[in-house]
């Protein structure tokens, strides 16, 4: 229903920045980008679903704008935008599409399918413009942006070579906790309780990286098998937290999931906790041509979207979704800028992993390192001082892409994974490539002016299996996705110890609790900064499947009422000795001096008999088991007072191999004794021995040693 405007609420000319909905405490200025559009409506629904129009008829450089008094915090709103539908030309505006606006901060529900979303007649192709009504996009929510009270909110501001980053799920770590109340799981006000935080702290984490948290859809074909996107890499706002994980929204507030994030930030950071995103500025949930069109793909799909030359109705695809977002157009990389922005500035986030990383770095083709979206970044007062993490690499050519991003970034560091999974799998000739990822991958990181820790190791991820079902599956067991086990990765590198699946056989258990605890050890001791899957530590297991993306329910969620506390607690232990000893989490690559500028010997590579390695031993193929001596003197750097800074001396032992080895302990940095902090093999062992005796290395496990210096 459309009515005429009042004369009380008459729209001025408003201003065209910024952009979206801005409220200045007594009316609302609207703006919106859109080079092709002949003419824009910005509609306003009440709480019946009526709706009233107004001709946005002022335009500067492109963008729409008008300024409503009386309208504020809480006004429903979207648009409707003229022009020529002819998809030949890549040109699909459709004024009977309501659509939303990209810089809405907040939104009032998710999508309506059959309210409609598309801009042309389903059934055919999409050459057919849409007549009907389509009003399933959900709107928009003019927000204030100034009652929120931070309480003093600071950054915990954690060093990146300090960091150990905890992967987790808003809804999956929540969800089945039996100390968060029935109404906050699955919500950020459910991290932000205090059993939650409580966890985390004892964990030892330094920073959360939440799994996308921007509004995103859920696919049609998803929904009619019952099933949703549960991972939310399918963007629909860049700006706007999702209302599926909204406590105040459940209660009919969905505006109200602005401040809810805010408070669940706060309370991470009041705990010592930083709060990383994982974001997806790669593409939307608009897809392909034959695709809904819900907000970009009506507004202005050339300025937003990577069209192809010649053949305008059809994407550019380089992330396997439909579409890839048109980083080369000022504008689009205005939006993604304006969000990294916001995320900083107005919620207080400290860091971005961005998914698909190198399709932001593409240029007309290929992966360019001093794309624009590259340069922006780097000169941005804001966005260049919080952790930029990349996942480097997409489906197009030329996409991997790991150990080739610009300085400032760091990186998932996909060849560590492989490798340390091939390790510890019992696969042979690995032994260079092992000591690269434990000293922090110069091979890949120390050429172009970045640090150890530019690498971030993970051996888990959210794609792909969990820890336990590393240990205990070889092929993927993804029936749950009906997908016919088309989807997923079949090159994992895992190793189920003997049988697929769970087991009763004690002596296989053990040696996946093993192999578990040694990957745990790998991953928290080596130069780099860790990232864990969230629920590793714990035996989290979703049953064989390597794509749990569609999966809601108990497969992705933590099973808390059965988590493995063995497990739970040596993983705390080895946070707590990174965390103790600088010398394994260094600020710089080992260089063979000190802060002094005096040789050392920072670091020595040992065979079981304790000999140095030598050129053989890197290249036989047959090493398996290595020791890694780390020099306490030879740290290369100053600490907090300006001091040189200085640690134990430490002995790391590490063997693949499947038989038991006597590993004779060095007589180096004058040490005469070694004290033992951990073995993988018995949680339990603790002692001392001597410098020169021969300790048993069991097969398939890890030792750290201290030094107890004379």
């Amino acid at each position: 229903m459309t009515t005429e405007p009042t004369p009380t609420v008459r729209l001025r000319p408003g201003a065209p920045y910024p952009l979206g909905a801005t409220w200045d405490g007594k009316g609302t200025n609207f703006a919106l980008y859109s080079e092709n559009a002949s003419a824009i409506e910005l509609c306003l629904f009440d709480e019946q679903g009526h709706e009233t129009r107004y001709p946005l008829t002022e335009q500067t450089a492109f963008v729409w704008h008008g300024y409503l008094p009386q309208v504020g915090p809480g006004q429903r709103y979207g648009y409707r935008v003229h022009g020529e539908y002819a998809p030949e030309k890549g040109l699909r505006f459709n004024p009977n599409v309501v659509l939303l606006d990209p810089y809405a901060k907040a939104l009032d529900g998710t999508e309506q399918f059959d309210e409609g979303v598309f801009g042309y007649v389903p059934g055919g192709d999409d050459t057919v413009m849409q007549t009907e009504e389509q009003r399933g996009a959900p709107l928009g929510i003019v927000t204030d942006g100034v009652s929120f009270d931070w309480q003093g909110d600071r950054r915990p501001t954690i060093p990146f070579h300090q960091a150990v980053i905890y992967e987790a799920h808003v809804k999956g770590l929540t969800m089945t906790h039996p100390d968060v109340p029935n109404e906050l799981r699955g919500t950020y006000a459910g991290i932000a309780t205090e059993p939650i935080l409580f966890y985390l702290r004892e964990l030892g984490i330094t920073s959360i990286e939440l799994m996308p948290v921007h509004q995103h859809v859920d696919d049609p074909f998803l929904l009619d098998k019952g099933l949703t996107n549960y991972w939310g890499y399918s963007t629909l706002s860049f700006f706007a937290p999702d209302v599926r994980y909204s406590a105040e929204a459940r209660r009919g507030n969905p505006a109200g999931a602005v401040d809810e994030f805010k408070a669940m930030v706060r309370a991470l950071h009041q705990s010592g906790i930083e709060v990383i995103l994982d974001v997806v500025y790669n593409h939307t949930a608009e897809g392909n041509h034959m695709g809904p069109t819900m907000s970009f793909k009506g507004i202005d799909n050339p300025t937003y979207y990577r069209l192809v030359a010649g053949d305008e109705r059809h994407y550019f695809d380089y992330t396997g979704t439909g579409n890839s977002l048109n980083v080369r157009h000022p504008q689009t990389l205005q939006l993604i800028m304006d969000s990294l922005r916001y995320w900083v500035s107005e919620m207080h986030v400290d860091g971005f992993r961005f998914d698909l990383a190198s399709t932001l770095a593409r240029g007309l083709h290929e992966v360019d390192q001093l794309s624009g979206f590259f340069t922006i970044i780097h000169q941005d007062p804001v966005i260049s001082q919080v952790k930029l993490i990349a996942e480097p690499w997409d489906v197009g050519e030329g996409g991997y892409q790991v150990g080739n991003f610009p300085v400032n970034w760091a990186e998932w560091n996909g060849i560590y994974r492989d490798d340390i999974r091939a390790f510890w799998k019992g696969d042979g000739g690995l032994a260079s490539e092992i000591g690269y990822r434990l000293t922090g991958s110069s091979d890949l990181y120390q050429n172009d002016g970045r640090k150890p820790y530019a690498s971030i190791n993970f051996v888990t991820a959210h794609d792909g299996f969990t820890l336990r079902d590393s240990v205990t599956y070889e092929q993927k067991h993804n029936e749950a996705n009906q997908e016919g086990g088309n989807d997923g990765h079949n090159h994992n590198l895992t190793w189920n110890c003997g049988v697929e699946g769970e087991t009763d056989d004690p002596a296989i258990d053990e040696l996946r609790k093993r192999q578990q605890r040694n990957f745990l050890a790998t991953l928290l001791l080596g130069q780099g900064t860790p990232m864990l899957l969230g629920g590793d530590e714990i035996g989290r297991t979703q049953g064989g499947n390597n794509n749990a993306y569609c999966q809601d329910n108990e497969i992705s969620w933590y099973d808390w009422a059965s988590l493995d506390e063995e497990l739970l607690a040596f993983t705390k232990k080895v946070i707590g000795l990174r965390k103790a000893h600088p010398a394994l989490h260094r600020r710089k690559f080992f260089s063979g001096r000190n802060i002094r500028g005096e040789d050392v010997r920072d670091l020595v590579w040992l065979r079981f008999d304790g000999q140095e390695m030598t050129d053989d031993d890197w290249t036989n193929g047959q090493t398996q088991s290595m020791g890694l001596f780390l020099d306490g003197d030879g740290l290369d750097d100053i600490d907090e007072h300006g001091e040189p800074l200085r640690d134990d001396h430490l002995l790391l032992l590490l063997s693949a191999s499947h038989v038991d080895l006597p590993f004779q302990l060095p007589e180096l940095g004058g040490c005469g004794a070694w004290e033992l902090l951990l073995d993988t093999s018995d949680d339990a062992a603790s002692g001392t021995e001597q410098a020169g005796e021969e300790s048993t290395l069991r097969g398939r496990s890890v030792k750290l040693y201290r030094c107890q210096r004379g």
